[in-house]
């Protein structure tokens, strides 16, 4: 499968973990089935747009912030920045928070 669909449902997989949603609560809240999520999660499918909104509005998340950033760096999927934002994002607020502040750290440790 594509590189953008595996993208788009690790992300929607990361959304759904922070809502603490099993596979099968998210596709009752977004009429899909259980296994239609998981092969979307694991980019097996390619979910249709009417399924991706669904998804997005079970998750309380826009669309815009689901395609965050997918396509907008070279298609490379070695893209360090890239592979960095998706680990961030991927976790929950106060792990953000302090990731950030570790990064904060390092920077000043270095000067």
């Amino acid at each position: 499968m594509s590189g953008i669909a595996k993208m788009v449902g690790q992300r929607i997989r990361n959304y759904r973990i922070r809502l603490g949603l099993s596979q099968e609560k998210l596709a009752e809240l977004s009429a899909c089935h259980p296994s239609y999520i998981g092969q979307i999660e694991r980019g097996e499918k390619n979910a249709t747009l009417e399924s991706i909104e669904r998804i997005a509005s079970a998750l309380r998340v826009s669309l815009s912030d689901l395609f965050e950033k997918i396509g907008t760096a070279n298609s490379s999927s070695s893209s360090i920045p890239l592979s960095c934002y998706n680990l961030i994002a991927s976790k929950s607020l106060p792990e953000q928070e302090l990731l950030y502040q570790i990064l904060l750290d390092i920077e000043r440790y270095k000067s």
